[in-house]
């Protein structure tokens, strides 16, 4: 039986694929099983920095499987260990994540596109939210996401109309960071850079302070950082970096404990 959710590490990048192909890999109650044991799988392994989701074939993610939504229907919930809050998924993984969404992303495949950190887009693809042309609320949090990425009248049209969206207006509105010819490639090659010159510790913190300081004040937020910073300090990586400079070379941290 074929995995609905591939993995495969090379090069410090954590390669995570949706594995339904035949379906645009539309979302089923075993996919997300797997693709949470994926996360906490790059997330534990020291040779991993990066974090690349993508679909196989010709879709990204369709949105919820037909046979997911009768069993759904039928009162069948999933299995506990394919549940998990949002912000225990991509937002928890102490890595980089980068969504290379290379066709259709449709609402639960746009949601974990936009739990991801970074969004390479495809050029030609389309995305919408969906839910409310299936009788859905906005799951995952999203009435609360969206409008933070893209502002609250934006997010109130990409929800209540679920309409459709191009690529070009994904790219305007900032729901999506870079529209590319072949959006695994362009995020292998952002990671290669991030993996190159980045250290894992930083951006471990970095994306904490973004995500969890989200509902934070400014005045917890720069706390926070103050706090972080004087960690730095006690670190490796800060004398690495400067003798990398000094020395005109590519720096050598260390991996996340």
């Amino acid at each position: 039986m074929t995995e609905p959710v591939r993995y495969a590490v090379e090069d410090g990048i954590a390669v995570i694929t949706l594995n339904r192909p035949e379906a645009l890999n539309a979302w089923t109650f075993d996919m997300g099983v797997q693709y949470l044991a994926r996360l906490d799988e790059a997330a534990a392994d020291r040779s991993v920095k990066v974090v690349i989701v993508t679909g196989e074939g010709r879709g990204f993610c369709a949105g919820a499987d037909m046979g997911m939504l009768k069993q759904l229907i039928a009162g069948e919930m999933p299995p506990p260990e394919g549940v998990r809050d949002d912000f225990a998924t991509e937002p928890a993984v102490p890595k980089p994540v980068i969504a290379a969404i290379n066709g259709p992303c449709v609402g639960l495949g746009l949601a974990r596109a936009l739990y991801c950190d970074i969004r390479f887009l495809q050029r030609g693809t389309q995305l919408s939210t969906a839910f409310a042309r299936r009788g859905l609320p906005a799951e995952d949090a999203l009435a609360w996401l969206i409008p933070r990425i893209v502002g609250w009248s934006r997010g109130l049209d990409l929800l209540l109309s679920a309409r459709t969206i191009t690529d070009e207006e994904a790219l305007s509105m900032g729901l999506v960071n870079h529209v590319v010819d072949d959006a695994l490639a362009a995020a292998k090659d952002y990671a290669r850079e991030m993996v190159r010159t980045c250290s894992p510790a930083s951006l471990r913190e970095i994306k904490d302070q973004i995500w969890r300081g989200s509902a934070a004040t400014i005045q917890e937020a720069n706390q926070r950082a103050d706090e972080l910073l004087l960690g730095a300090f006690k670190r490796p990586d800060l004398a690495e970096s400067v003798a990398a400079y000094l020395e005109k070379r590519d720096p050598a941290f260390p991996p996340l404990d």
